[in-house]
C-alpha cells in the first residue's frame, strides 16, 4: 500500500508536508491508562492557552486558515480540524474520550495544534490519497449511513475510490474510522515545511515512540512533501 499526494496539491501548496506513522498489530482493547491521561493533560494545556485569546486567531492556526483560503474554501465556515478541536476546547465544551488509540492520536494533535487524522487499513480499497475529487466521489459522513456525492475539484483524502476526508481536513468519514477492533492504522499529519516542520516531526515522532510503549507494535514513520510525494509502507 502506498501514501500518495497529487501533483496539482503542490501547485497550490507548494510547501505542503505530511508526517506519517504507521501502526501494525495494535490491540485497542487495551486498558491502558496512558492514553487517556495524555488526552486530558493536552484539554489542560490547550484550555490554558486560550484562557484569554481566541483559537482562530492563533500563529498555529494560521497557516491552515490561509490554505484552505487558497483552496477556495471559506475558514469560518469550514475550519480545519484542529481550529475546530481547539476552538471547543476554548469554549471549554470538553473533548471525548473515543478508544485508546484515537484518545492518543487526539492527545497528540492537541499537544501540537496540528491537524492528525487516524484510519484503520485494513478498511482501505486501495493506495491512500491526497488528492483533488472527481466528479461522483462518494464520502459518508462521521456518524452517519447516507453518502454525500461530491463535486470534482474538492481537496480530500480517499482510499481507492472511497472518500475519508471532505474539505482537506475539515470533516473524516463513517468509512475507516478506528474501533475498538481496529489493529493497523494509518496516521497522517498535516503541515508545512516552511511554517510548522519542527512541530510535525515532533509529533510523529512522539506519537510513534507512545504506540510502542503502550501498544507494543510495529512503527513505521515518513515525511512526504513536494520532493517525496510518494510512500510506500
Amino acid at each position: 500500500m502506498k501514501f500518495i499526494i497529487e501533483e496539482k496539491v503542490f501547485k497550490i501548496l507548494p510547501t505542503a508536508c505530511f508526517g506519517v506513522v504507521v501502526a501494525r498489530g495494535l490491540d485497542n482493547r487495551s486498558q491502558d491508562p496512558r492514553p487517556q491521561a495524555l488526552l486530558q493533560q493536552s484539554i489542560a494545556a490547550v484550555e490554558e492557552k486560550f484562557a484569554a485569546a481566541k483559537a482562530k486567531e492563533a500563529a498555529e492556526i494560521a497557516p491552515y486558515r490561509d490554505a484552505f483560503q487558497k483552496l477556495g474554501m471559506n475558514p469560518n465556515k469550514f475550519m480545519s480540524s484542529i481550529e475546530a478541536i481547539a476552538t471547543r476546547i476554548e469554549k471549554k465544551k470538553g473533548f471525548p474520550s473515543i478508544n485508546p488509540v484515537v484518545d492518543l492520536g487526539n492527545a497528540m494533535s492537541i499537544k501540537y495544534l496540528l491537524p492528525m487524522g487516524a484510519h484503520d487499513i485494513d478498511a482501505a480499497s486501495g493506495d491512500i490519497m491526497v488528492r483533488f475529487s472527481r466528479q461522483g466521489d462518494e464520502f459518508t459522513p462521521f456518524g452517519e449511513t447516507a453518502a454525500e456525492i461530491l463535486e470534482a475539484g474538492e481537496l480530500i483524502y480517499s482510499a481507492g475510490e472511497k472518500v475519508k476526508t471532505r474539505r482537506w481536513i475539515w470533516r473524516q468519514s463513517e468509512e475507516g474510522k478506528v474501533t475498538e477492533a481496529s489493529r493497523n492504522v494509518f496516521f497522517p499529519i498535516d503541515g508545512f515545511a516552511d511554517q510548522n516542520l519542527s512541530r510535525v516531526i515532533a509529533a510523529r515522532d512522539e506519537l510513534a515512540k507512545l504506540l510502542v510503549q503502550i501498544f507494543g507494535c510495529g512503527v513505521t514513520v515518513g515525511l512526504l512533501d513536494k520532493a517525496t510525494p510518494e510512500l510506500e509502507f
